[in-house]
C-alpha cells in the first residue's frame, strides 16, 4: 500500500487510550507528523476489522492490551506538498480505550510515550484537533457510550 502520494486515501485507526485520569501520548517516529506527539495508532491491514487493527497497532507501538471503549469520530488527515499534491491522504477512526495490560513503552514507528495528566493536556505541545478528541473520548468514557463500527 503506497502511503505517499496515494492513489486514494489510506484507512487508520488511532485511540485515545486511558490511564486513570491520565492519556497515553506518543512521539511519532515515522512522516508523516515525525517528531510530534500525537495519538497512537496505525493503517488497517487488509482483513482486520477496524478494532482488530487498532488493538494491533497498539500492542505493536506501545505494548499494551486495551479494551475498546468505542468510536469518537471519523476524521481526514490530508497533508500537501510545496506544489500542493497530495502527499499523505488518511481518513482516521479515532477510537477511546483502557488500558487492560502491560507497561506504555516505545515499539515500532514511535519513539517515546507518555502518560499526560487530563488536567495537563491544556498546556501539552499537541494541536487543537487532537485536545478535542481527547476531551470528546472523556465525555464519551463519563459517560460509558459504546460505538462499535
Amino acid at each position: 500500500m503506497q502511503r505517499e502520494y496515494p492513489e486514494q486515501p489510506v484507512v487508520g485507526v488511532a485511540a485515545v487510550v486511558f490511564s486513570g485520569s491520565s492519556v497515553l501520548m506518543v512521539k511519532r517516529d515515522q512522516a508523516p507528523a515525525r517528531g510530534q506527539w500525537s495519538l497512537p495508532g496505525g493503517v488497517v491491514e487488509l482483513g482486520e476489522t477496524l478494532v482488530e487493527a487498532l488493538e494491533r497497532e497498539l500492542r505493536e507501538e506501545t505494548s499494551l492490551t486495551v479494551e475498546t471503549g468505542g468510536l469518537i469520530g471519523v476524521f481526514d488527515r490530508i497533508f500537501r506538498d510545496r506544489k500542493n499534491r497530495i502527499h499523505y491522504h488518511y481518513v482516521l477512526l479515532d477510537y477511546w480505550c483502557r488500558i487492560v495490560s502491560g507497561e506504555p513503552k516505545a515499539g515500532s514507528d514511535i519513539s517515546e510515550v507518555k502518560l499526560v495528566p487530563l488536567k495537563d493536556m491544556e498546556g501539552f505541545e499537541v494541536g487543537a484537533e487532537i485536545k478535542d478528541t481527547i476531551g470528546r473520548a472523556d465525555v464519551l468514557r463519563r459517560q460509558h457510550v459504546v460505538v462499535k463500527t
